[in-house]
């Protein structure tokens, strides 16, 4: 059986905000909808969902993030997500240059958990807190390999 990937799923606080986010890094609005209805409850699982949504699509055209925020049921505010914690994880991303995104970043509040690492003079690469304290990997590939 075959199987592709098709997004990565994120519920955040405020959709406007995490927009600005991912398309300041180079992601493109591919589309915007509000959902709700009985199909919506049956496929989350959630009676009386009620979402805005975006989906994001990455330059190269293969990697999309669904953002969306919940109308209702009213959101759940949890903790940030940790490093080592089981379950959903980070989303990672190649860029150019990571010192031009990280500016970028930083104009939205996000920065460095600790600081650029160097992987083997493979990769430098770092994670940062997006919105809604997302976990966002930003890898550079090192000239050379």
């Amino acid at each position: 059986m075959p199987i592709k990937l098709e997004n990565v799923g994120i519920a955040v606080r405020d959709l406007e905000e995490t927009i600005a986010f991912f398309t300041d890094l180079g992601l493109t609005v591919m589309g915007r909808d509000t959902v709700s209805g009985e199909w919506a409850d049956t496929a989350v699982g959630l009676d009386g969902n009620h979402a805005k949504i975006a989906v994001l699509q990455t330059p190269d055209g293969h990697g999309q993030l669904e953002l969306f925020e919940y109308l209702h049921p009213d959101a759940i505010e949890t903790s940030p997500t940790l490093p080592n914690e089981i379950g959903m994880h980070r989303v990672a991303f190649s860029v150019d240059d990571i010192d031009a995104a990280l500016e970028i970043a930083a104009k939205h509040g996000c920065t460095p958990l600790r600081g650029v690492a160097n992987y083997q003079d493979i990769y430098k690469l770092t994670y940062l807190r997006g919105p809604s304290g997302i976990l966002v990997m930003l890898a550079q590939e090192v000239k050379g390999h």
